[in-house]
């Protein structure tokens, strides 16, 4: 087949790089996101590398896109990590279909941060989904779906590039032999138990220490390694990283206390119990382990 892949960041280069691998497919286009002002898009320096056709529009809806991209008579295109809007001129352009890459269990949190929310709401289980989008956000049909069990003390970060990562790239391979063999599924997905959740923002990561351990927990592993679970001190905000659940000795503590720093990190005590954070990080400063930034015990967030 003839396919045109769109994507950006090392999960697209990825894609591209095992897509390229097999030969008995031509890539006829690589649509990369716009560069950064002091660092190449990873896609774009791949694809430029394999001396393959590539774009970098600023919007995949303006019509110069569509136009190139219906010029390259794709027979697939694959969306492999994509936070633009694709207009479904593009994504109905090729002769079969397109198929995308979500990080969850599809009708389970639609939307762009579907891993902090998945270990923010204390799911045990997630997964990925390979399905047809369509005008929808994440609603297409599936064409299939892998899982994965997060971990009680699994990060986005961990849970991603130990997982997701690779499970998906193998996944994105097995879908496209399926479309080429002509077996590929679409399995209508059951809005009765559609959930959708949008950015996780700095909003979102406010760690208000008066619930209890397990919820604080969550949040910081699900805010890991963005947008950085928070809270404020002296007037500056203090971020963490690296979160477990820690014995309290101190339960007469108000939550948001250090009660405990050693180079095993800061123990933090919460409404129920307490957590420990290994890494943490002052303002604009360096993340660095809790008990090298300045903090003491006795000190309370808020």
């Amino acid at each position: 087949m003839k396919i045109a892949l769109i994507g950006q960041s090392a999960f697209g280069k990825a894609v591209l790089e095992a897509l390229a691998a097999r030969e008995e497919h031509q890539i006829a286009g690589v649509f990369a996101a716009p560069d950064r002002s002091r660092s190449r898009e990873p896609l774009a320096v791949a694809a430029e590398g394999m001396g393959l056709p590539l774009r970098q529009f600023k919007r995949m809806r303006d019509q110069e896109c569509v136009d190139v991209f219906r010029s390259l008579g794709a027979d697939l295109c694959v969306m492999a990590y994509v936070t633009d809007i694709v207009p479904n001129e593009i994504i109905e352009a090729p002769s079969r279909g397109t198929i995308q890459y979500h990080p969850s269990l599809l009708p389970l949190h639609r939307g762009p941060s579907s891993i902090n929310w998945a270990i923010i709401d204390g799911d045990t289980e997630t997964g990925l989904s390979i399905f047809w989008p369509d005008e929808g956000l994440d609603t297409g049909p599936i064409l299939l779906q892998k899982r994965v069990e997060i971990g009680p003390n699994d990060s986005v970060g961990s849970l991603y590039f130990n997982h997701l990562f690779p499970m998906g790239v193998d996944a994105i391979l097995e879908s496209v032999d399926l479309v080429a063999a002509g077996d590929a599924p679409k399995i209508v997905q059951d809005e009765s138990a559609a959930t959708y959740e949008g950015w996780c923002g700095a909003d979102d990561a406010h760690v208000d220490w008066s619930k209890d351990a397990n919820t604080i927990h969550n949040l910081i592993r699900g805010c890991d390694p963005q947008p950085g679970a928070w809270s404020m001190l002296n007037g500056e905000k203090v971020a963490f990283f690296g979160s477990t659940i820690a014995s309290s000795e101190d339960e007469s503590a108000a939550p948001g206390t250090i009660i405990g720093l050693s180079d095993e990190g800061m123990v933090v005590a919460c409404d129920a119990g307490a957590v420990q954070v290994r890494r943490a990080r002052i303002g604009r400063g360096r993340k660095s382990r809790a008990n090298e930034v300045g903090l003491s015990v006795g000190d309370r967030f808020s």
